[in-house]
Parts: structure tokens; C-alpha cells; sequence
């Protein structure tokens, strides 16, 4: 409960802006317009959250889902009614993949013209429709009285497992018209799955009967790091997703990382008896298309149809994955009578993985170390668009300090990871953020490097630049006899747009110069550039062709 002491709020708007605010959010990313101006000017005339104005709704919801996955906190995006609405629509779908706390606030045309198809400006037909399929919820203010009951539901919703983006509609005259605050709000909370505690008792004892039991963690398990650390000690091996890394150490010995699908590692799954998968939905690109022999399988998942995705299991458990672990812990022994060599297999494992990888990269794999030990010892944020780069060695071989500071593209669009580094870097104050993007999918989201020079983001894009989409060249050569149609790109000299937009920029034409080049932008004050032309420093080793089939050595790097 919160008491609030302000003078009379008199719209619908000025509670919305007000009600944000007590419930602890301090930034909003958008799009200012016609239809959400009456909530973005009292958010300015209170003068209480910070508001980042984006060149583009699809940019803004990307900060918006970046800084709720590094902060942990609710993200919030306004956008207008329409096509400002659909603009952000491929990132909306993008945080529901990754499952994001974030509310994205949008808006409607007048209630007298609402659901007619009247052509009324900025109108749009089953707006509703399209916002309920990129949501986990979707909520509309119609009636001024439920304000603040709907706002409520709708942040309950978003930060109730399994988490996800809520959308909620405000018609523009629903914003103005009047309304007074109440003398107490309810701050909402998340929403607690029961506990099915004789789920669990079965699976301790099939954990006490395993010799080589495993933990698969995917994104939904980020809050049991320290549950799952602790079956670790206790015994366990542990592999991730690329979404489940850092909930255990990268460093621990008995962790494989997200080397998930290379032959090491299957030959590890081959010798395991038992693999409990915690919040991953066990993904086609990182199983071989559901191909890669795994372990007899349990599930622990927030998200109930879980149990019937992929895999055949064991059993499934419908539970918020710390409160399972807790349970599950407290059934076991302080240590588990495993196979002595087993923890040793997992770290060579882990090693071998990590020599072949580097072998595949050739000159990248001095970037990559580089990357390796800079991301890890900053405590950087480390953001990555759809790259080869990112595919190769971004989202396995360089580690991350914690879950909440990798963020990537889990539902594989390209172009997002400009403004998901402003997020993480609005949400991260104290630590540089690390953004790795091609010169691809920069061309989707250029202008918001104007928005990170505008708000002086704390961050450094590193532009991996070989002048075309490297990766369908790669699989146009592997499977389309080389006929390499519409890869090509025209991109522009970005030194002159980065100084065109006051963007410190620097070029690696070298990679022995990659050192010095990442050390002075993280040094410098505000966002900077540093542009790798791999044109210059040439090709890759071994080719990759996009996870899970293409290439041989797709096998061992994707």
C-alpha cells in the first residue's frame, strides 16, 4: 500500500503518469503523437520519469525490453494508436520470446469511434487482435472509473511468471478525461504459482538414484541462480540456452555454458541419466531441430504447455523455477552419490568445445579473447544483434558476469541490437554497455544511434562491417551453387555518419589494433563506435552457415 500526499490529479492521463511512478518506474521509452500527448504531457509536467524519446516505435519497445531484462525491473514503452502501434510489433514479439517484463502502453481513436472500422485518423481494424498475438495479455481502459484496476492487472500480469509483454490500449479521450487519484494505491506484485511439492519429492528421488545428473537452464530459470549454483556444488552438471547463461557461474567447473550442441557435448548427454530442463523451451536452433539426443528428460517450467513441446519428458513440472529448486534442494543429501569422473568430463568438455571453436574463427579468434576477458572483468552489459560474429563466439564463448547482462535477439530478427544496447545501458549505469551489430541489421536501426548520442548512452557499438549479409552469402555458397542473390549490401561510409550524428568514431582494419581500439572507447565518455572492417582482415577460418544444418562445423559453433 502507498499513500500518496499530491494535490488533486484531475484526467485519466495525469493518474496514469502518476500511478507510474509510485510503482517505481523512473524511465519510459516512445514515440510522442497525436494520441498518447495527453499521458506523455503529464508525465512532463510532473517532471518525475525520465522519458526517452526513440526515432521509432520498433526501437523503443527494443529499450524498453533491454532494460527490463538488465534492470529486472518492468519496462515500459508508449507508443500511438495504428501503424505506431504495428511499428512495433517484430519487437514486441521479440520480448515475448524472451519472455520480458514490459508493458507496453498504446492508444486508441475516441470511444465514439472506437471498433467501427470508421476510417477515423489512425484508426486500424482488430487493433486488439494484433496486439493479443504478440502479448502474453492485452487489457483496454473503456471506462475512466477502472483506471487504476486495469493498470494494476496489467503490471500484475507482465510481472507474473511466466513473464511476458502486456499491452494496454487508452483511447485518446479516455486520457483526458477527469478523474482524481486515490488518497492509497496497492503496489502490484507478482502472481505465485502453487508449489507442487509431491512432483518434486518423486523427482529427488529420481536425482538420488542418477549417477550424472543435469541441469538444463534456459531464460525462465534466471531467478534460481543461486538454487541451481548449490545443486552444482551438490553434484549436478549444468548446460544453458544462450538465454539461461551467467545463472551459473561461467567459470564453474561442472558448467558446459552454451557450448549446447557440439559433439563434446553430446557425449557428455549420451553418458547422463538424468537432465532437468528449468525454464527453456529446449529450441530448434539450439538442438539440432529437436534431433540432438538428450538424457531422460523432467521439465520445471512457469509456462504450462511446456510439458508438451519438443520433447518427450518424464515428467513435467508446472512451478516458478526458484521455488522448485528450493523444494528440491531441501529433499536432497548435501552431496550426491555421482560418478567420480563426471564433473572432470564435463570441464574438458567445456575446453574442448572452446579450442575448436577458436580454431574455426581464424583471425576473429584474437577479437574474441579480446571480447572474452573485457566483457567479463568490466561487468559490461554485453548486447548482440544477428550476426556471424554473434552466432560463432558472441553467444557462448564470451562470458557474461551475470544473467541479466546478456542480452540478444533470442527470436533471431536482425536489426534490434542498436537500441537494445541503449536500454541495457540506461539500465546500467555504472558499467559501459558492449553492443556487437552488423552492418546488416544496422541499416534497420540506424537512427536510433541518434537517440543514444541524443539520451548519452553509456555504451560502445562494435560494427562487425563485411558489406553484405555474410551469413545467407555463406549459405547461398553452401546450398544455391554460389548464386549469391540480394545479399550484397550498399553501406554507408560510416565515418561520416558518425560525424554527422557527433558519434566518436574509430576503424579496426587490423585485429591486433582491436585492443587498444575497445580499451579507448570504453574510457571515453558517452556512446563511440568501433567499426571492424572485415573486408581487410579477411575470412573466417572455417565457414558458418547458419544453425543447426549448413556447414560441417556447424555442428561444433552454432
Amino acid at each position: 500500500m502507498k499513500n500518496t500526499s499530491l494535490s488533486p490529479i484531475e484526467t485519466v492521463a495525469d493518474v496514469i503518469a502518476q500511478y507510474l511512478d509510485d510503482i517505481g518506474i523512473s524511465v519510459i521509452f516512445g514515440v510522442i503523437s497525436i494520441h498518447n500527448m495527453p499521458i506523455l504531457d503529464a508525465i512532463a509536467r510532473q517532471d518525475k520519469i525520465r522519458f526517452v524519446p526513440a526515432r521509432g516505435e520498433a526501437g523503443a519497445l527494443n529499450m524498453a525490453d533491454a532494460f527490463a531484462r538488465v534492470s529486472g525491473e518492468l519496462g515500459v514503452c508508449m507508443t500511438s494508436t495504428g501503424t505506431a502501434a504495428g511499428n512495433a510489433a517484430g519487437s514486441q514479439l521479440e520480448a515475448l520470446t524472451a519472455g520480458s517484463k514490459l508493458l507496453h502502453v498504446t492508444t486508441q481513436i475516441d470511444l465514439e469511434f472506437l471498433d467501427q472500422n470508421s476510417s477515423a485518423i489512425h484508426s486500424v481494424p482488430s487493433q486488439p487482435e494484433m496486439l493479443k498475438s504478440i502479448s502474453k495479455n492485452y487489457f483496454r481502459i473503456n471506462d475512466s472509473r477502472n483506471t487504476i484496476k486495469i493498470l494494476s492487472a496489467a503490471v500484475s500480469s507482465a510481472i507474473s511468471p511466466p513473464t511476458g509483454p502486456v499491452s494496454l490500449e487508452i483511447p485518446v479521450d479516455v486520457q483526458r478525461s477527469q478523474l482524481r487519484y486515490p488518497s492509497s494505491i496497492e503496489i502490484p506484485e507478482s502472481c505465485r504459482i502453487s508449489l507442487p511439492e509431491n512432483s518434486i519429492r518423486e523427482l529427488s528421488e529420481l536425482v538420488k538414484k542418477a549417477k550424472r545428473p543435469m541441469l538444463w537452464l534456459g531464460g525462465g530459470a534466471q531467478n534460481a541462480g543461486i538454487e541451481a549454483t548449490e545443486l552444482l556444488n551438490r553434484g549436478f552438471g549444468a548446460v544453458t540456452s544462450t538465454n539461461g547463461r551467467a545463472i551459473v557461474s561461467e567459470n564453474h567447473s561442472s558448467n558446459l555454458g552454451a557450448f549446447n550442441m557440439t559433439q563434446a557435448a553430446s557425449g557428455i548427454y549420451a553418458k547422463s541419466d538424468l537432465m532437468i530442463v528449468v525454464g527453456s523451451k529446449l529450441r530448434g536452433n539450439e538442438t539440432q531441430n529437436y534431433k540432438m539426443k538428450l538424457p531422460p528428460l523432467v521439465q520445471i517450467d512457469a509456462e504450462d504447455y511446456q510439458g508438451v513441446r519438443n520433447y518427450e519428458v518424464k515428467k513435467f513440472i508446472h512451478s516458478d523455477a526458484k521455488e522448485a529448486l528450493q523444494k528440491l534442494l531441501e529433499l536432497l543429501p548435501k552431496k550426491l552419490d555421482i560418478d567420480k569422473k563426471f564433473h572432470k568430463d564435463i570441464e574438458q568438455a567445456r575446453s574442448t568445445s572452446e579450442s575448436k571453436l577458436l580454431v574455426t574463427l581464424g583471425p576473429y579468434s584474437t577479437i574474441a579473447k579480446i571480447l572474452k576477458n573485457t566483457v567479463y572483468s568490466g561487468l559490461h552489459p554485453w548486447v548482440r544483434d544477428v550476426t556471424i560474429t554473434n552466432s560463432t563466439f558472441g553467444n557462448r564463448y564470451v562470458k557474461i558476469a551475470e544473467a541479466s547482462l546478456g542480452v540478444h535477439a533470442v527470436g533471431g530478427g536482425i536489426g534490434q541490437g542498436i537500441s537494445m544496447g541503449i536500454g541495457a545501458a540506461i539500465a546500467s549505469p555504472k558499467s559501459k554497455a558492449i553492443v556487437m551489430i552488423g552492418d546488416g541489421g544496422a541499416m534497420l536501426g540506424l537512427a536510433e544511434m541518434i537517440t543514444a548520442v541524443s539520451e548519452n548512452a553509456q555504451l560502445v557499438y562494435i560494427l562487425m562491417n563485411d558489406q553484405a549479409y555474410g551469413v545467407i552469402e555463406n549459405i547461398q555458397d553452401n546450398h544455391y551453387g554460389s548464386r549469391r542473390h540480394y545479399s550484397k549490401l550498399a553501406t554507408p561510409n560510416f565515418s561520416i555518419f558518425c560525424k554527422s550524428i557527433n558519434l566518436p568514431h574509430q576503424i579496426v582494419r587490423d585485429v591486433e589494433d582491436f585492443q587498444g581500439s575497445i580499451d579507448k572507447a570504453l574510457k571515453a565518455k558517452g556512446p563511440q563506435m568501433v567499426e571492424v572492417d572485415m573486408c581487410s582482415i579477411g575470412p573466417y577460418a572455417e565457414v558458418f552457415s547458419g544453425p543447426p544444418a549448413g556447414a560441417a562445423n556447424n555442428k561444433e559453433i552454432a
